[in-house]
């Protein structure tokens, strides 16, 4: 038992259920409804304005098939308006409502301050230095994710 609790994996796991703990009950305490994912979605969504969804997924590391239902719970709390897109009649470009807008600038500054909780018994040097290694080695795996990052495309 004691090598499942030295894995990488696992270790991993662990310090994402409390990422997402830290982070449900700050937003249940602001009295904010929005979960990691979706706080990433409005933040892209907010960077890059009519964006079609399948690059949402890409530019949040997220599975495309699944970035719909992402979507969809955005709208019907709404936050985000769906529409055709102009370049792709296929495709569906997302933006923020002014709702939208409102509820993720309420939530940015809550979600800035509760990251070094997170990383709770880490001194400030300590969490510099594991971040620096959580990027470099999440940029070295990019590949292997079933989601990979894609960044955004410039020019």
């Amino acid at each position: 038992m004691e090598q499942l609790h030295d894995m990488a994996g696992h270790l991993i796991r662990r310090l994402h259920q409390i990422s997402v703990s830290v982070f449900s009950e700050q937003m249940k305490l602001a009295g904010i409804d929005l979960t990691p994912v979706q706080f990433a979605a409005l933040s892209t969504i907010d960077a890059h304005p009519d964006i079609d969804q399948a690059t949402l997924a890409g530019l949040i590391a997220y599975d495309r098939v699944t970035i719909g239902g992402v979507v969809d719970r955005l709208e019907a709390k709404g936050l985000v308006t769906r529409r055709v897109s102009q370049q792709d009649r296929r495709a569906r470009s997302v933006r923020l409502t002014d709702r939208g807008a409102q509820v993720l600038a309420s939530s940015r500054p809550l979600v800035m301050a509760f990251q070094d909780d997170i990383l709770t018994g880490l001194t400030a040097d300590e969490r510099a230095q594991l971040m620096a290694l959580i990027r470099k080695t999440t940029e070295a795996g990019n590949a292997q994710s079933r989601a990979p990052l894609q960044h955004p495309k410039t020019g």
